[in-house]
This record gives C-alpha cells, sequence and structure tokens, in this order.
C-alpha cells in the first residue's frame, strides 16, 4: 500500500478565516471541499468561489466533491475554479463515463461517489475510466455524523477488482474518519481518507494530520 493521504474537509474550518485554515494542515496530502447544492442533498455549502479561495490559499491538490444535481451543468466552473479531482455522484448522473471522460480530458482527475445505500456493484465494471473512487461512510450532506462500518464491504470490493485488474484507481472514504475509525478503513483498502471535524476542531490540527496519517499506516 501507498502512503495514506489525508484529505482535510473544508467544510469543517472556519470560514471566516479559511486561508489561516488550510494554512494550518500544510502538512495535509489533499485539501477537500464539498460542494452541496441544497438538491442532491438537503444541505447547501458554497460552490466555485470559494473553491478558488481555496485554490489561491494553497498549492495543495483540491479534491472537490460534487454532491449536486446535473453535474454535467457545473463541472466546468470547478475545473476553472482549480480543482485537481472532481469526485461527481453517480446517482446525479446518466452517463458517468462520459463525464470523466469530459474531466480528464481537461487535465483533472475524475472520481466518482455513492450514496451509501447505492451498491457498487454496477460500476466496477467502468474502474479503469475513473482515477479515484470516493465511498461515503455517512449519508452525504452534513458534517460530524457516526462511521458506517458496513461501507467497508465497498471499499473491499473495490480492492478486490483494482488489485486482480492491476488498476491505479484509488480509494478514499469520507465520513465519520477519526483515530477511532481510520485504521479499519485503511486495513479494508482505502488509500485516502477525508476527515473535517476530526481535524480542524483539534487544538493542532496539524498534529491530527499526523496522528491520523501514522494510523492509517499499515
Amino acid at each position: 500500500m501507498t502512503t495514506p493521504i489525508i484529505s482535510p474537509s473544508i467544510l469543517s474550518a472556519d470560514f471566516t478565516n479559511l486561508g489561516a485554515d488550510i494554512q494550518a494542515v500544510a502538512n495535509a496530502d489533499w485539501i477537500h471541499v464539498d460542494i452541496m447544492d441544497g438538491h442532491f442533498v438537503p444541505n447547501l455549502s458554497f460552490g466555485a468561489d470559494i473553491t478558488a479561495a481555496a485554490r489561491r490559499a494553497t498549492t495543495q491538490p483540491l479534491d472537490v466533491h460534487l454532491m449536486i444535481d446535473n453535474p454535467e451543468r457545473w463541472v466546468d466552473n470547478y475545473i476553472k475554479a482549480g480543482a485537481d479531482h472532481i469526485i461527481f455522484h453517480v446517482e446525479a448522473t446518466d452517463d458517468p463515463v462520459s463525464l470523466a471522460r469530459h474531466i480528464r480530458a481537461a487535465g483533472v482527475q475524475a472520481g466518482f461517489s455513492l450514496r451509501p445505500g447505492t451498491p457498487i456493484e454496477p460500476y466496477l465494471p467502468m474502474l479503469d475510466e475513473f482515477d479515484l473512487v470516493l465511498i461515503m461512510s455517512v449519508e452525504p450532506g452534513f458534517g460530524g455524523q457516526k462511521f458506517m462500518p458496513d461501507q467497508l464491504d465497498k471499499v473491499r470490493a473495490l480492492r478486490h477488482e483494482i488489485t486482480t485488474r492491476g488498476l491505479a484507481t484509488l480509494i478514499e472514504i469520507d465520513g465519520g474518519i477519526s483515530a477511532d475509525t481510520i485504521a479499519q478503513a485503511a486495513e479494508a483498502g482505502c488509500n485516502a481518507f477525508v476527515a473535517g471535524s476530526a481535524i480542524f476542531t483539534n487544538d493542532d490540527p496539524a498534529a491530527a494530520v499526523t496522528n491520523l496519517r501514522t494510523l492509517a499506516t499499515l
């Protein structure tokens, strides 16, 4: 396994002090940006302007998770805002492969995510079209929820498929990731870990990043 990738979610950051909060996790591998439209998920977060502000605040890769309807309509805004990875939900599009190809043609990594209730099996054949898969271990839409360990079955299925086919697709997990849960996610086969409150509510966010990376190292 590669060195664990830690991706702090700025959904848990202080938006009056966003640049400083991002700088406080300069030792993180990626910065995770949650985009919610109030339709695909009930919560509303922020859009391409905040993504662009995050881009100005750091050179770390921006890991942008679109929890929105009709991602085809909006994806170019996030490419222009400086996203390095764009992850969309398979439930929100009729043609995930075409959208992934569009994203990758722009020089951005493409990923897909799925709600906890959506099975992974129908999407395994298309893994070679994606750079990463984001497994949601909570219902998408709000931070601070409890980890759903049954979602690790999807991680194991992905890891088996990726290994069997010799793919380079990364497995990322988001939802309830903390010092108490990250090791089991790593053992199931995850490469990358999104954590929000476990990092930004810590008195020393950089130390929290380091601790999570250590706990996820097998």
